[in-house]
């Protein structure tokens, strides 16, 4: 790879997220026999996610498209859960209305404000926040949910991982780190609010995550419970045959 002294632009990022999309669908589709919908599915959510680290700038194309993205996707995505609450036509329709407005213009107004860039959008939790975001808003079953989320993820680190090469730049013979190099790949940041934010971000959604898949801890304990049971049956020897 040719290492500039510029920063990878916009089109740099979309392209290499576009191209791991392409082929995490690909292989996913060939090899596993993953439907083909959420082949292309996830290949797409890997291709977007290549500038979603950037939408803490104030203004450009990354904010822009991925505004729009975010706003048109998440009610569709949103659809088989509302049904499963029993919700109406209307009230589908006017919910993801509502979603939409609120994607496009309130988050929009609220990254402008509160965000600066390579901030902690530049950051490996920033990245499992949003493939746990992916997870939730996903429907189907349990795998095909974290293949979805997993290319969210990917795209994502694709673009940490490409402001960290373009970091690295040849000088006389020499490679030398720019300034900005360890700002997009970290754990944490220089300011403690963006941190607890993010972290505390990260929290919920896990707790939501393992309340999703499991049923939370009353669900953990049914479960355990059922098991010990199941094993006391086999043990005293009470087999239960139906009858034909």
């Amino acid at each position: 790879m040719r290492l500039s002294n510029t920063m990878a632009n916009f089109k740099t990022h979309i392209t290499l997220s576009s191209l791991l999309g392409v082929g995490y669908g690909s292989v996913a589709y060939v090899f596993y026999d993953v439907p083909l919908p959420s082949c292309v599915l996830a290949g797409g959510l890997c291709g977007v996610s290549g500038m979603l680290p950037d939408v803490d700038s104030d203004a450009g194309v990354p904010l822009r498209e991925s505004i729009a993205f975010a706003a048109a996707v998440v009610p569709m995505m949103l659809i088989d859960r509302f049904r499963q609450l029993g919700m109406s036509s209307e009230s589908l329709v006017l919910s993801g209305a509502g979603i939409y407005l609120f994607i496009r213009f309130g988050c929009a107004g609220m990254l402008r404000r509160y965000t600066r860039h390579r901030g902690m959008f530049h950051s490996l939790p920033a990245a499992l926040i949003f493939g746990e975001l992916a997870f939730l808003l996903s429907s189907g079953d349990l795998q095909l949910r974290i293949y979805k989320a997993a290319a969210v993820v990917l795209g994502y680190v694709s673009h940490l991982l490409l402001d960290e090469l373009y970091s690295i730049k040849w000088y006389r013979g020499r490679l030398r780190l720019k300034r900005s190099f360890g700002s997009a790949m970290k754990l944490i940041g220089d300011r403690w609010w963006p941190n607890i934010s993010t972290f505390a971000k990260l929290a919920i959604l896990t707790y939501l995550v393992f309340v999703d898949v499991t049923g939370g801890w009353t669900g953990v304990e049914k479960r355990e419970e059922g098991r010990e049971k199941r094993e006391e049956v086999v043990d005293s020897g009470q087999w239960v045959v139906g009858s034909g």
